[in-house]
């Protein structure tokens, strides 16, 4: 696989991951393709994930090639240091302004794997905003996330009621479709299957910004949008909604 890798020294990697592609190995099954292990094979070990993205999430992540570069880094996403900025397609329109969602995070009891805003659950804090608006439907937002819980960025927008275009767990569809967008000008022709224009949450880590751990130098990296966000983007541009 041809990794887009947006910087590397010898204390640091910092990769922009393919969807759909573990950052760790599963925990069951070690055989499963995962971004640490395809960083050891080209790099040689240590490779050490400083944070993790979801399997279907795209976009920056850093990881240690040294001990001590893990540990500083582990210090600046304790201590709030490092900025991290998603963009994410969204089902409505936020409209101007900045909306802060500071709820706490727990586990769902009712299904495993999923999460749920709940008082009982730790400290979450979101802040995002309407970057691009496509008609009524549909928006680009960015956001900004102070704290690393588990589907955060989902779980904070679908409550904030703009749930990701694509999220089995907390949206409308598993899936989409271009004739949703293009209605009766859509035509697939005969005996043919429509394929989803988009089968994954469309949420990408677009930025990150963290002190370097051994100069202290202040750096940024940006991760280009995948190919299939990308596609939507462009479609949802054409149609106007």
């Amino acid at each position: 696989m041809k990794l887009d890798i947006l910087f590397e020294d010898d204390f640091l990697i910092v990769v922009n991951k393919p969807a759909d592609l573990l950052s760790v190995p599963d925990r069951y099954n070690a055989e499963i393709p995962n971004l640490t292990a395809l960083l050891g094979q080209r790099y040689g070990d240590p490779i050490i994930p400083v944070h993790r993205l979801d399997k279907p999430t795209s976009g920056a992540i850093i990881y240690a090639r040294t001990k001590e570069a893990h540990k500083e880094m582990n210090r600046q996403f304790q201590e709030r240091e490092v900025d991290k900025i998603y963009h994410a397609i969204v089902e409505g329109q936020p409209g101007e302004g900045e909306t802060e969602v500071d709820e706490p995070i727990a586990n769902n009891p009712a299904q495993t794997g999923k999460m749920m805003v709940s008082n009982k659950g730790k400290y979450a804090l979101s802040i995002f905003k309407q970057i691009e608006s496509f008609g009524r439907q549909f928006s680009l937002v960015a956001v900004q996330i102070f704290t690393g819980r588990t589907h955060q960025v989902r779980v904070h927008l679908a409550y904030a009621g703009f749930p990701l275009m694509v999220d089995p767990f907390y949206g409308k569809r598993e899936a989409f479709m271009l004739s949703e967008i293009k209605g009766r000008k859509y035509n697939l022709g005969r005996d043919k299957e429509e394929r989803p224009l988009l089968n994954r949450v469309p949420l990408h880590a677009t930025k990150v910004s963290f002190d370097h751990p051994s100069t202290g130098e202040r750096m940024t990296f940006e991760a280009s949008y995948p190919k299939d966000m990308r596609a939507v983007i462009n479609q949802l541009r054409k149609l106007g909604r």
